[in-house]
């Protein structure tokens, strides 16, 4: 890092637009320093100050150069434009934060806009911009005016008068002389261009059929996008007044048309919230989300912009726009924000839709108890056919990808069979019912809420015992029984004994990578889920099932009536089969993909590793249960079906907490009401009571 004493000599205002470039951003790196605390940076400000007070030949190329710099630029783009997306998509923004994160920025520009990412590009930047006083300010500012300063090149418009700084009409503190034909500073011409760029970009948003058709009736018949333009009109005539004459009447004039341009601004964002209703009942697009989030963002620049030119203290307001300016450029960069802010709702929908779903899968007294062990019985007689399935497939002798192919598409199939049958798999539950949970975790507050939640807690792990009961209880002697018959048809055992040694290598509890495999499964089931949710979302979205009610070929092929009757299945189903389908694909296909990619990954799915284990044991015959090995992967199966469980419900509830913005919790109190549950009655976490 340069020294103070070496920026100061190497200033030069004649010098080529990227060397001036480059010694700005070195003196704002100085200023920066390497400290953390915001006061070391103002004391660097503050010894900057008195150095060039100390020589007024420097202080008038400093102020030379600012000049240069400032009028070389289009600093209205900087003011109204900077940290927004160049347009309202949202892949488009996602494409161009990678651009700036992954291509350097070059210092030979006149684009404001670059060069502030280029100098004010820290965190810190903003926290010592925040810090600096009132003095320190006045004397920055008396820095940046030149009374004799001449134009710069290459700046249409521009008079000997305009230089730097940001001044409030009628006062004699700014940093520049007014115009003489408009009385306006420079400065203040930029903001007031600035105020008409970013109201432009409102109007235009809100014109938008996208936002109109999802905006409320009361939104639209007030229109308050149409009336924008005007009052920004009549907000500039008002201040170009008061440039001119400062007397009673304008400044009246002035403060009505600045009430009035706020009130409209804050009708257009009233107006565009009125869609996020519409949202949360038909569907949320991140692409609208994102243009709303947009269009608020603007309105607050403009507000901010206004206060700029109205304020009393215009250098405190002018620091704040700069520091808000630096936060607006380190969101530019971020993905995560970009993705967090956009996406933010879409899991909130996503959670709610699973949370409505995971209701059903909450069994609260002992007749839906047996009808879930009647369910998951269902799920583990299907799941005994999908083992010999599996076995079947690699028989084939297929590559690695085409087996995962095939495999995955018979999971699906069976998954979709399962879910058609109104069967159940007990892995399937816990990222559905995540979300019920963590939904009533809002409610806490009332005194008998938190005994409500442990009550649906036991509820939940009493469901999921039963549905793994089921599940595993039945799979087991189906694919016995499956064996036996095969082994009594063919003559030879349904596994050859490599085989069967394989698979129970594959579940021995010893074996470090069967407890990982049995996690990264519970993040495939996760993900699943979260694909369901997301094609509800969009399904209901697109209103497809509308579109499948009233298509003409549809209609005229099933008639009315039945594609009425499709039309409203898939609606109800969609969720279910997007869920099915896509853990039934995942578990086929993402281990080969991963092993091709060198992350030797694989599935371990308690329900199909208990038939697993049971076919060998078939194959190997009654002496099996003097093999170790068997024991060892029995033991493993309960630890399976936990981590499949635990891990995916942990997924689902840290998602829909935040998603559904449950905070201040207070989670030792859960815990005392559920651990004293646990000691007064832990049977009926497992049957149900009376």
């Amino acid at each position: 890092m340069q020294t103070l004493d070496n920026l100061l000599a190497t200033l030069d205002p004649q010098a080529p637009l990227p060397q001036r470039n480059l010694w700005l951003i070195g003196l704002l790196a100085w200023v920066r320093g390497r400290e953390a605390l915001p006061s070391a940076a103002v004391s660097r400000v503050q010894l900057l100050v008195n150095a060039l007070d100390a020589q007024p030949e420097l202080k008038t190329r400093f102020a030379d150069a600012w000049q240069v710099t400032a009028q070389s630029m289009d600093l209205t783009a900087l003011l109204a434009d900077f940290g927004f997306a160049p347009n309202t998509a949202f892949f488009s923004a996602v494409l161009d934060r990678l651009r700036h994160k992954l291509l350097p920025g070059t210092p030979e520009t006149n684009d404001a806009s670059q060069l502030f990412s280029l100098a004010l590009h820290d965190a810190r930047d903003a926290a010592w911009l925040g810090a600096l006083d009132d003095t320190t300010l006045a004397r920055v500012a008396s820095l940046l005016r030149r009374p004799d300063a001449t134009p710069g090149p290459n700046r249409p418009g521009a008079t000997p008068q305009q230089t730097s700084g940001l001044t409030h009409p009628g006062k004699t503190s700014g940093l520049t002389h007014p115009d003489e034909t408009s009385g306006l500073t420079f400065w203040q011409r930029e903001l007031l261009e600035a105020i008409t760029y970013c109201a432009s970009h409102i109007c235009a948003t809100g014109f938008t059929s996208e936002l109109r058709q999802r905006m409320s009736a009361p939104a639209l018949e007030t229109q308050p996008f149409h009336a924008l333009a005007s009052d920004v009109t009549k907000f500039q005539a008002a201040f170009l007044r008061i440039g001119r004459d400062a007397d009673g009447a304008a400044l009246r004039a002035l403060d009505a048309a600045t009430e009035q341009l706020k009130a409209r601004l804050e009708a257009c964002r009233a107006a565009a919230a009125s869609v996020y209703p519409h949202l949360a009942e038909h569907g949320i697009s991140v692409g609208l989300v994102f243009m709303l989030r947009q269009l608020r963002e603007r309105v607050l620049r403009v507000r901010m912009l206004m206060d700029c030119l109205l304020s009393a203290t215009p250098n405190t307001s002018a620091t704040r726009l700069l520091a808000q300016l630096v936060q607006s450029n380190r969101e530019r960069r971020s993905l995560r924000a970009l993705v967090s802010a956009s996406t933010s709702l879409l899991a909130a929908k996503v959670a709610e839709r699973s949370a409505e779903t995971g209701e059903h899968y909450i069994t609260r007294n002992a007749a839906e108890y047996r009808a879930m062990l009647g369910k998951a019985a269902g799920g583990g007689a299907a799941t005994a056919l999908t083992t010999l399935l599996k076995f079947t497939i690699a028989a084939w002798g297929l590559s690695a990808f085409w087996g995962g192919m095939w495999a995955g598409a018979m999971y699906a199939a069976s998954f979709v069979f399962i879910q058609l049958m109104h069967w159940t798999l007990a892995t399937k539950q816990p990222a559905m019912t995540a979300p019920a949970m963590a939904a009533k975790l809002k409610e806490l507050e009332a005194p008998w809420a938190v005994q409500e939640f442990v009550d649906e807690v036991v509820h939940l792990v009493r469901s999921q015992v039963a549905a793994v009961l089921g599940n595993v209880g039945v799979v087991a002697p189906c694919v016995l029984a499956l064996c036996t018959a095969w082994h009594a048809l063919s003559g030879q055992p349904l596994l050859a004994p490599e085989v069967a040694n394989k698979v129970l290598d594959s579940l021995h509890l010893l074996n470090p990578s069967t407890l990982l495999f049995a996690a990264f499964t519970g993040t495939l089931l996760f993900t699943s889920s979260l694909i369901a949710g997301w094609t509800e979302n969009w399904f209901v979205l697109h209103r497809l099932d509308s579109a499948l009610r009233y298509n003409p070929r549809l209609t005229a092929a099933l008639g009315a009536a039945r594609a009425d009757r499709w039309a409203h299945s898939l609606r109800h189903n969609i969720s279910g089969l997007a869920g099915n389908i896509s853990l039934g694909l995942m578990l086929g296909l993402v281990p080969p993909v991963l092993g091709f990619l060198g992350l030797p990954l694989d599935v371990r799915h308690v329900t199909l590793s208990m038939g697993q284990l049971a076919a060998a044991v078939a194959s190997i015959g009654l002496e099996a249960w003097r093999v170790p090995a068997v024991w060892w992967c029995l033991a493993a199966i309960p630890l399976i079906g936990l981590l499949n469980l635990a891990v995916s419900f942990y997924l689902a509830f840290a998602l829909a907490l935040r998603a559904h913005n449950v905070s201040g919790v207070d989670r030792a109190r859960v815990r005392r009401a559920l651990w004293q549950r646990w000691r007064s009655k832990p049977q009926r976490f497992f049957v149900p009571g009376d």
